[in-house]
């Protein structure tokens, strides 16, 4: 790029000298001609001051010739019918063609003066004609010389033209080699900082430039950079969060299939003869077929909400009948823990999946039960407020302690593994909550202190297209 850049400029440089030039020539051949008819016409005019046309006018003319420039000037006196009546070249004017139709004695009738250019193939040369009309007499007056106007000073200003082209071509060249420089450099640079991208941890720096829209790229770069960095990160944290979840959810399928093969090789191998035990270890077995039943749901709902491939069936749904139905499925759980569950709920409509609502409310239900204390009370209110749709799931348990309120939304993250275990938990209750709730593009608030009790706030925009 900087020896293109290097190229473009010397090329313009060099157009515009020799535009310059151009002009200048031009310029300076009018000058030239100005000046040098502004001489001959003075020339004449003198002339004309000192002729005397009744005397002999060819040899007054001689003497004019001699005077004014030797043998390169012609003097030629005309009548205004355009008759020759002398001329410093010709000793017998007779013989000489009319001069009325000439250019510069036309122009000498109509203005008092006038001149042309000519080549003259008599002579090869061209030829300056200058003609005046007489103030004495009606004569008109004329000098010729040659005249190749700027060619006859090249000699003069050819070497000053070459020597100043050539210093305005080196100096060009060093400003064009010093702004490719100053072009690329900033360039560069910002490449080289792009190649930092494949470090673990890039730190971009840029320079501030001369030229601000280098800076403007740099920026552009530098916050292009960040958002390509943080991409980065983002998908090595899904990277590593899907990983831990196959990693638990490996786990969690494979405790339950060891005890399960483990229970079948008993009975397979007549191990067991009492009935009784035979009947425990199948109740055994389909409690943990259950339990990896609920997990596989789970894991397959977490799928769904994430990915938002499949479309879900969407309408008007009374949330009054909905947790009314909630609630009578996990009354039995309630009584097993010896825990109240009271509902203060407004007739409101959502436009949602009637599925992802029920499964919102039972684990957030569900979760609030299994770890309350006994005696304790959960409360649950449905309410609205503007254009949001607020599910309050409060309870009396143990809480949930301050390091471990970031991460309970995590998959598989239990704060008493023993219990969540012993209560039949999939740890995956949260997560489809805080799924369904970014699924509608709700908001999720949890309050909670240990040995007190936990409040989950949610809010979810009563009706939109999704």
């Amino acid at each position: 790029m900087k020896r293109a850049i290097f190229k473009k400029f010397i090329l313009i440089i060099s157009l515009a000298l020799f535009l310059s030039s151009s002009i200048f020539g031009v310029t300076i051949s009018k000058i030239i001609l100005d000046n040098r008819c502004k001489d001959l016409l003075y020339a004449l005019k003198v002339a004309d001051l000192s002729l005397d046309y009744n005397g002999d006018l060819n040899k007054q003319l001689n003497a004019l010739k001699q005077i004014k420039n030797g043998n390169t000037s012609r003097f030629t006196i005309i009548n205004m019918d355009g008759t020759v009546l002398a001329d410093s070249e010709v000793s017998n004017p007779v013989i000489m063609e009319n001069h009325i139709h000439r250019e510069e004695i036309q122009e000498a009738l109509k203005n008092g003066a006038g001149f042309s250019r000519r080549y003259s193939d008599t002579l090869n040369l061209s030829m300056l004609y200058v003609a005046y009309l007489s103030n004495n007499d009606n004569y008109i007056l004329r000098i010729a010389e040659p005249f190749s106007g700027l060619e006859q000073y090249l000699g003069l200003l050819l070497p000053a033209l070459v020597i100043s082209i050539g210093i305005t071509l080196l100096i060009s060249s060093i400003l064009a080699n010093s702004f490719a420089r100053s072009i690329a450099k900033p360039l560069r640079e910002i490449a080289e900082e792009m190649t930092k991208l494949k470090d673990d941890k890039p730190e971009f720096h840029f320079n501030h430039y001369e030229f601000e829209e280098m800076n403007v790229i740099a920026d552009t770069t530098m916050q292009m950079l960040h958002a390509v960095k943080e991409s980065m990160n983002q998908i090595e944290f899904e990277k590593m969060i899907r990983q831990e979840f196959f990693s638990n959810a490996s786990h969690e399928l494979k405790t339950p299939i060891t005890s399960i093969s483990g229970y079948v090789e008993l009975l397979e191998n007549d191990m067991v003869t009492d009935e009784k035990l035979k009947k425990d270890f199948l109740s055994r077995i389909k409690k943990e077929t259950t339990n990896m039943t609920n997990l596989i749901n789970d894991i397959l709902m977490i799928s769904r909400l994430e990915t938002k491939e499949v479309t879900v069936s969407m309408h008007d749904v009374r949330i009054c009948p909905l947790l009314s139905d909630v609630c009578s499925t996990l009354n039995p759980l309630a009584t097993e823990c010896q825990v109240t569950l009271e509902t203060n709920c407004k007739p409101l409509t959502i436009y949602a999946n009637e599925g992802q609502i029920r499964e919102l409310l039972n684990n957030l239900i569900n979760n609030a039960i299994k770890y309350n204390k006994p005696g304790g009370k959960v409360f649950v209110t449905i309410t609205s407020e503007g254009n949001d749709f607020i599910i309050i799931v409060e309870d009396t348990g143990v809480g949930i302690p301050e390091e471990a309120q970031a991460r309970i939304f995590e998959r598989f993250y239990r704060v008493d593994r023993g219990r969540s275990k012993k209560m039949g938990g999939t740890g995956l209750g949260l997560s489809i909550v805080k799924h369904v709730v970014n699924y509608y593009n709700g908001s999720i608030q949890l309050e909670s202190q240990v040995m007190k009790g936990t409040k989950f706030t949610i809010r979810l925009p009563k009706k939109q297209g999704y």
